[in-house]
């Protein structure tokens, strides 16, 4: 059995399926094919790691005619997390939302969102790309509205919009791509490029002959919209605004979804954009301007969430500080030193996993927190400590990485891009990584400082299920435990990456 389709089709016919289901067994069917499909993404780790990078064409037919699914050790390892994620997740949700109005419309936009994932992942093309993205924000949109509140359905309005015109942007930014290379596979573009070399290049952009002039400004038009619409999809700073009222006011699993993948699904895509079109269509200095933004949005990110008064708006404000760090990949990598690049490859993907895990465990934490005081102010936690132990400490497993301390994986990954800031000369991105780091460790602290504080005699704290905090503790657990053994996974995601050997077109890379 080809994994590839079944790892796509199968989470979309189970969402198709679900509606069928009688609602009290959705939780516990949802579950068991969340197991099921993780072994599933396991396997195929497993066979790319041992195989190399596995390819089918559905249908038979080949690209650009039909619709072509690849896994390298990038995409399997994104598989992989999706699962890692989601089983939880759905453990979470299974025993949370259970006899709540929103559990009927739950679990079939879980698995819509999940099939558009793997979907994203796995795509060998723009276009297809496209169609996961369309999938993915009207899952989400939909996951958000859930609460039917007038809060909600606001951030979900909000979020819908800005969905869209990421969308729209990528959508028009893919058209020009085929008027001028006449294909919109990964490969054929990749090879284009290639065979086009970088004086071909060079010579088009200083105005030589007519036909590579053209190819050469439309694809570097394409390349602006596209990755403004995918800026505005990851929410990176300035164009972050719809994404605390969404992640802040969802439920607690639809929070730990959106902020641990959904808003990496738009920078998965633009960094391979970025390997595909090479270092000749993505200069420097448009690398220095999303290194530049996303260290903006570490400390705006970080110091709003310094301010928030609600504890799950804090955790989202977290998330759009994190998120600044993995735009640092950007100006580190466009260097003219293969070292430098490989090491930014690394701490980019060690960086995006551990805050998958971190945030996800974070946001389940924080919604048993809110459980179990019944208010959603950080105020009011007052006393939890003596009570809800396990969650407390789930948040503060997550928050480890967060904060970047040794041993989590959090500490690895901005160790490994401290070392390709220093091999590449650009020092100003290590105050980036320091000053991130502080910040995350004030709005922690800040937190626990309530927790801990003994106020006013009170023993009605309520009891979530063990099962909704043995959820958010494997998650937070694993933030911390990567960092332990991260070579192996980093070993992983190299398979099939040209950066396995070096990077092409830099000084040092591979021929």
């Amino acid at each position: 059995m080809n994994l590839l389709p079944a790892l796509v089709m199968g989470p979309l016919c189970v969402a198709l399926a679900t509606v069928l289901l009688p609602l009290r067994w959705r939780g516990p069917v949802g579950v068991a094919l969340a197991l099921l499909v993780t072994a599933a993404a396991i396997s195929l780790l497993v066979e790319v790691v041992g195989a190399g990078p596995q390819t089918h064409a559905l249908g038979g037919w080949a690209a650009p005619l039909g619709i072509a699914l690849r896994a390298d050790g990038l995409a399997a390892g994104m598989v992989v997390l999706s699962a890692a994620i989601a089983l939880p997740c759905a453990l979470h949700a299974a025993l949370g939302l259970r006899g709540t109005g929103t559990e009927d419309g739950f679990w079939p936009l879980f698995w819509f969102l999940w099939a558009a994932l793997n979907g994203i992942w796995l795509s060998a093309d723009l276009f297809n790309l496209y169609v996961g993205l369309e999938l993915l924000g009207l899952a989400a949109v939909g996951l958000v509205a859930l609460k039917s509140s007038a809060t909600a359905l606001a951030a979900a309005m909000r979020y819908l919009l800005a969905a869209l015109l990421g969308s729209l942007a990528y959508l028009i930014g893919v058209a020009l791509l085929y008027a001028a290379w006449g294909s919109l596979a990964l490969a054929d573009l990749e090879r284009f490029i290639t065979a086009l070399g970088p004086a071909a290049l060079q010579e088009a952009a200083g105005g030589g002959a007519s036909r590579p002039l053209g190819t050469h400004a439309t694809t570097v038009v394409a390349l602006t919209l596209m990755t403004v619409g995918l800026l505005l999809k990851t929410a990176l700073f300035p164009l972050h605004g719809w994404l605390p009222p969404a992640h802040g006011g969802a439920l607690p699993p639809v929070s730990a979804l959106l902020s641990a993948l959904v808003i990496k699904a738009s920078l998965y895509i633009l960094i391979r954009l970025w390997l595909t079109l090479g270092p000749d269509l993505t200069p420097l200095a448009l690398g220095w301007l999303l290194g530049a933004l996303g260290a903006a949005a570490v400390f705006w990110g970080g110091w709003m969430a310094l301010r928030q008064a609600r504890l799950k708006h804090l955790v989202a404000y977290s998330t759009v500080a994190q998120i600044g760090y993995l735009f640092l990949f950007f100006p580190l990598f466009g260097v003219a030193s293969a070292e430098a690049a490989r090491l930014a490859w690394d701490g980019t993907l060690l960086m995006l996993v551990a805050h998958a895990l971190a945030k996800a465990g974070m946001f389940l934490a924080a919604g048993n927190l809110v459980l179990a005081v019944g208010s959603p102010q950080i105020a009011d936690l007052t006393g939890i400590s003596r009570f809800r132990p396990l969650s407390l400490m789930s948040f503060g497993l997550a928050g480890v990485s967060l904060m970047g301390l040794p041993p989590s994986a959090g500490f690895t990954a901005k160790w490994l891009l401290l070392q390709s800031a220093l091999a590449s000369g650009q020092w100003v991105w290590i105050g980036v990584l320091v000053g991130g780091g502080l910040l995350s460790a004030a709005y922690v602290f800040r937190v626990f400082a309530h927790a801990f504080v003994e106020g006013p005699a009170r023993d009605r704290f309520a009891s979530p299920p063990l099962g909704l905090e043995l959820s958010a503790l494997l998650l937070g657990s694993a933030s911390v435990v990567l960092g332990l053994a991260a070579q192996a996974p980093l070993d992983w995601l190299r398979v099939g990456n040209a950066l396995a050997g070096g990077v092409p077109g830099l000084a040092g890379g591979a021929p």
